[in-house]
């Protein structure tokens, strides 16, 4: 788990005696300020941990991390508040949202960086404050979403280019290629995701511009990579998009604030953190319904992983002020949380070791 507020990352320990931190290290490149780690993601064979910080001069920075030692391999300077990122499935490139949290209402991107040299080979522009950034499983196709502009965006990941978008206002659902642009742009709005816990304003509202209804916050493909789920953080829906087809499954109803989404490995569930009803929901797929919805023990519920035996989902709480952060463990055949840790302030990004 990553703490923003303090750099700090630290490894918690889940057993039959419950969650304990193991151990903790810092990540930071400017030893007076707060580098604010956001994404984490491990290497597909476990040997390396990555994770974004979102603060610099003005960029942020990616970093390779030893996740025995802590110690950093490497380190590669992206875009404007490097947040959500994925890695592909052979380790070879992972796929950043920077996501722009402080700076002007403008177009950002999703940027590409080679793993084995830390080196960005490519900065591809999407849209407005990208955000949830995952691969399909073959690692082909890489999906992320435009809070500030209501779309679903798809990267060819082999081809370095932007595949296709989608609009995902109730009433004005649209598939088209290529990226965001012209008349297929939605409107923009004042960001959910700043006032929900990050403490700073955001991006200046323009009155001409009309406000976002989705605002989407993450983009999770359904285990069988058939479709992709978004999770409307304004609306509080979960929508569902057919990928063949380019066209709206459904929209389900979900709890306010439904932020960050990850699905099980069987395909059967999943699972999202509700930022702005401090909660977390498990929805079964098949039928589209809420099966449980949990308070956690503090606010601002941030990040989600699944374990690879789809028994458990690890979550992280942010905490507001001077509270610690936690991670809460949900047990998901029982639907109820059965460990919680303490963890340093403002945890945010999680990702699962081994």
């Amino acid at each position: 788990m990553g703490s923003e507020a303090t750099d700090r990352i630290s490894l918690v320990v889940f057993g039959p005696g419950g969650a304990t931190v193991e151990r903790e290290f810092t990540v930071s490149f400017y030893p007076t300020e707060s580098d604010g780690p956001h994404g984490l993601a491990m290497s597909p064979d476990g040997a390396l941990l990555y994770v974004t910080t979102g603060h610099g001069r003005p960029f942020g920075n990616l970093w390779k991390i030893d996740p025995e030692t802590g110690r950093s391999l490497g380190r590669v300077e992206l875009g404007l508040f490097p947040a959500s990122l994925a890695v592909s499935p052979e380790g070879s490139f992972a796929f950043v949202a920077n996501f722009n949290l402080h700076g002007d209402m403008v177009p950002s991107s999703i940027s590409v960086v080679s793993t084995e040299r830390m080196i960005e080979v490519s900065r591809l522009e999407t849209c407005t404050m990208p955000h949830g950034s995952r691969l399909s499983s073959d690692g082909r196709r890489q999906y992320s979403t435009c809070m500030m502009d209501d779309m679903l965006v798809e990267v060819d990941a082999w081809g370095l280019g932007v595949a296709r978008h989608f609009r995902l206002a109730p009433g004005a659902e649209a598939g088209h290629a290529g990226p965001p642009g012209g008349a297929d742009a939605a409107g923009h709005g004042a960001p959910a995701h700043g006032a929900a816990g990050h403490g700073a304003p955001g991006h200046a509202h323009h009155a001409d511009m009309p406000k976002a209804v989705c605002s989407p916050t993450w983009a999770q493909p359904a285990a069988d990579d058939r479709s992709v789920f978004v999770a409307c953080n304004r609306s509080g829906e979960l929508v569902e998009i057919d990928l063949e087809s380019w066209s709206l499954v459904r929209r389900i109803p979900a709890a306010p604030g439904i932020y960050n989404v990850e699905v099980t490995s069987d395909g059967r569930r999943l699972v999202a953190t509700n930022k702005q009803d401090d909660s977390v929901s498990i929805f079964d797929l098949a039928s589209g319904t809420e099966e449980v919805r949990l308070r956690t023990h503090r606010r601002v519920v941030h990040g989600v992983v699944i374990s690879p035996d789809d028994r458990y989902a690890f979550i992280t709480v942010e905490g507001v002020g001077s509270e610690p952060g936690t991670l809460e463990v949900l047990d998901l055949s029982a639907g109820e949380f059965v460990a919680r840790v303490d963890l340093p302030p403002m945890s945010a990004g999680v990702a699962f070791w081994r």
